[in-house]
């Protein structure tokens, strides 16, 4: 009650219900004026299945297509060495000359032989036309006739014998002078002039041919053991062992001009590395390729059928593995497992775990919470993995958002 006595207890009550009133309106006006949160835009790519070249990469060691072993026929000294160490020479030039005149003595002592022989046959021969009708009349025994047989046998067999050192003799005149059997590289030379040599016993240089040239590479049986699964399995088309071709790589990344062909796949593992050898031959006019050289082998020939290509930035490393992220058809993220085998330039290759059509996220992955709701935005990607210059416009106006 105031002074006067009178009751103020309604107009309190009003002013205090006005006054709630106008701060709920106030409220709700400022509820109505709030933003409601946005959905994040995120860059996604629509995968596809496609085939790819399945391009599997080896480190060899080149070596000469041919190693031949100069060793000398005869027995003599050498009188003269033709060729210059470490230069390529020509299948017929001259490398050595030995003594020749022993050679020389000991053919015309075989030459001589044979007319010996020659002489020996002709009286033999005609000994027998004199007794052959003297036995018809009685006037020799048979044992003369026998005798005369014999002789005539004996002078051709001489003879025989005789041409047969003559050859032997000849030959050896002629290997007096060691010529190249081969085209290629010549090494250092073993022996000097004055030095005796042993025929076929004394090595006396040696010639490696580099036109072509083999790359010998070896293939892990792990390696070995996959490749026959995809195939029983049909997740790859190889056109045949024989039909792969090869693309040479030197240490410091350069390409070789030329490609080479797989000609030899040895039969078995090798016990002491459990790897399997094969040799791919490069041509090699210009002599690039050098013996002894390691470089890298990568074949082409075979392709890999319904396989994803995603960015490398898609695929992130989970406690089981390769995961990405997926927005599903009602624009929620989903983790998922998947089997990310090789690289394919700058993305890769993905043999399990998506399906065609679905949407793998490639960009904004940090923004990224599994099951929330995201705002998909198409993301171009060109073939060598690289992102084109579209998508980065969202992501611009994304931030300055």
């Amino acid at each position: 009650m105031n002074r006067q006595g009178k009751t103020v207890l309604p107009e309190i009550a009003c002013a205090l219900t006005m006054g709630a009133a106008l701060f709920l309106l106030s409220c709700k006006g400022e509820v109505q004026s709030s933003p409601s949160p946005q959905v994040p835009e995120i860059g996604v790519l629509t995968v596809t299945p496609t085939s790819v070249p399945d391009e599997p990469e080896f480190i060899g060691q080149a070596e000469a297509s041919r190693i031949v072993e100069i060793r000398s026929q005869v027995t003599g000294i050498i009188q003269e060495r033709y060729f210059q160490e470490g230069r390529e020479i020509k299948k017929g030039d001259r490398l050595y000359r030995i003594d020749e005149v022993p050679f020389h003595a000991a053919a015309a002592s075989a030459k001589g032989r044979v007319s010996q022989s020659e002489a020996r046959l002709v009286q033999a021969r005609q000994n027998l036309a004199r007794v052959k009708p003297l036995l018809a009349e009685h006037a020799v025994s048979q044992k003369d006739y026998d005798d005369a047989i014999a002789e005539e046998l004996s002078a051709k067999a001489a003879l025989d014998t005789a041409k047969g050192d003559l050859i032997k003799a000849k030959f050896d005149l002629n290997n007096t002078v060691i010529v190249a059997p081969i085209t290629g590289l010549v090494e250092r030379t073993r022996v000097y002039e004055g030095r005796l040599v042993s025929a076929q016993t004394d090595l006396l240089t040696i010639i490696h041919q580099i036109d072509p040239m083999y790359v010998v590479v070896n293939a892990p049986e792990a390696f070995l053991i996959k490749r026959r699964e995809d195939l029983a399995a049909k997740k790859i088309e190889h056109p045949g062992i024989y039909k792969l071709t090869g693309t040479l790589i030197f240490l410091n990344g350069s390409k070789y001009a030329e490609e080479g062909t797989l000609d030899l796949l040895d039969v078995g593992l090798r016990s002491d590395t459990g790897e399997r050898s094969g040799r791919v031959t490069f041509p090699n006019r210009d002599g690039i390729i050098i013996p002894g050289q390691f470089v890298t082998v990568r074949f082409h020939g075979v392709s890999r059928s319904s396989v994803m290509l995603i960015p490398q930035r898609a695929v992130l490393q989970g406690p089981k593995g390769a995961i990405v992220y997926v927005v599903s058809a009602d624009n929620k993220v989903e983790i998922r497992d998947v089997k990310a085998t090789v690289w394919q330039g700058n993305q890769w290759l993905v043999e399990e775990g998506l399906a065609s059509g679905e949407q793998v996220v490639v960009d904004s992955l940090q923004r990224i919470i599994p099951d929330s709701t995201v705002k998909p935005v198409p993301v171009e990607v060109e073939p060598s993995g690289t992102q084109a210059s579209g998508p980065k416009k969202n992501e611009a106006s994304e931030a300055s958002k």
